[in-house]
């Protein structure tokens, strides 16, 4: 389906030269972490600011290939909004749908959440070494996430 390949590419370049809730947070009130990929050199940085059990801002920083950047500012759009446990269901489904090729196949049950625009990524798979570009800022989000509930 050469159309959808063409829509998907386009997808994934408009979020590279132009990412979405680039910068940085006030750490406090937001919480702070660094992913790094030692093999290609991509650095994120990701800041989430949470509302109770929302996220209320995610914002990123940092640099790498435009598959790692494009991925960071689609995570960082659909975050926002979403309560923790939210949060947490879309990271399990978008790492699951990477997993097709990472033989990262979890026991846990997978909710069927709408992926969207993250479905772009989904191309990645036929690439396995470009995989971690694509999972580092939902790497990097979990950290986040983790260090606020503690």
């Amino acid at each position: 389906m050469p159309g959808l390949e063409d829509l998907y590419r386009e997808i994934i370049l408009d979020h590279y030269k132009n990412p979405r809730n680039r910068g940085q947070l006030e750490v406090p009130p937001a919480v702070r972490a660094d992913g790094h990929n030692p093999l290609c050199g991509d650095e994120i940085t990701v800041y989430v600011e949470l509302d109770g059990d929302r996220v209320a801002r995610v914002a990123i920083d940092g640099q790498g290939c435009s598959i790692s950047q494009s991925s960071a500012s689609m995570m960082s759009q659909a975050m926002t909004g979403r309560t923790t446990d939210e949060a947490r269901a879309l990271l399990h489904r978008f790492k699951h749908m990477m997993s097709i090729a990472d033989h990262d196949h979890s026991d846990e049950p997978v909710e069927d959440i709408p992926l969207g625009d993250l479905e772009a990524l989904q191309g990645v798979v036929k690439f396995p070494v470009r995989i971690k570009c694509a999972v580092l800022a939902w790497n990097t989000l979990a950290q986040a996430l983790d260090s606020a509930a503690s």
